[in-house]
């Protein structure tokens, strides 16, 4: 991207993380938080708020792993797997997909828009799930360099999002990606490797990463039209 914004160093984030307040959404803006281990997290009644946590959940090549339930429902190919098909959609079901203990959602229409636009110049993508031609599962977040930012995801039949993400980790690991980056601690993706390390990693990490050219352009078809065939082939073997 042309343009480069400065941020306060991520040293300088409170305890929880909060680094700073206002500013846009901005495609620069945006690309510049990213790459400096910054991104946006508020609600629809807030201003704009950046945050830098410490620690950063992090899924490394050397962590990723395929439990055995999930290779026994990856071998089932319940569901068709595909990239950048549907961007919008997927966004708007992590938005409005119902979460158990969570009110609300920080997927804004600000939000919305910003990281469409995002999709639109190629830095954004998404992880589909498709079982019976319908849309029932996915992921979406933003690649730079060789990292991908998770933002979020969303399952509307058991086990879809999973296979989306054990499918899409295994295609990045593959091509040769440092790490996913997953922000916060869940339990949803420690069980698929996800480890917490502290912000002076995570930043030198991010920094090696960064080094490398950008994967900018749609990933439709990268891996072929259906991704789930790769990860049925890599489960017979030792995980990564």
């Amino acid at each position: 991207m042309e343009d480069y914004v400065a941020f306060p160093s991520p040293n300088k984030a409170t305890q929880e993380g909060l680094l700073c307040v206002g500013g846009d959404l901005s495609p620069p803006t945006l690309l510049s938080a990213y790459r400096q281990g910054i991104f946006p997290w508020y609600s629809d009644d807030e201003p704009i708020l950046w945050f830098s946590p410490n620690p950063r959940f992090i899924v490394l090549p050397e962590t990723f792993h395929i439990a055995e339930s999930a290779r026994k429902l990856l071998k089932k190919r319940l569901f068709k797997i595909t990239l950048d098909v549907d961007f919008p959609d997927v966004i708007q079901n992590c938005a409005h997909i119902e979460r158990k203990g969570q009110h609300g959602t920080w997927i804004v229409p600000d939000m919305i828009e910003a990281y469409c636009r995002l999709h639109e110049l190629g830095y954004a993508h998404s992880v589909e799930a498709w079982q019976d031609g319908t849309l029932v599962g996915g992921l979406y977040g933003v690649s730079l360099g060789r990292a991908f930012f998770g933002e979020s995801m969303f399952s509307k039949v058991s086990g879809a999002s999973r296979c989306a993400f054990l499918n899409f980790a295994t295609a990045l690991f593959k091509a040769g990606f440092n790490f996913i980056d997953s922000q916060v601690y869940t339990d949803y993706v420690a069980g698929m490797g996800g480890i917490s390390v502290s912000r002076r990693r995570y930043l030198s990490l991010l920094r090696a990463a960064m080094e490398y050219p950008d994967q900018r352009g749609s990933w439709k078809g990268v891996y072929g039209d259906d991704l789930s065939m790769m990860t049925t082939a890599f489960v017979g073997h030792s995980p990564l």
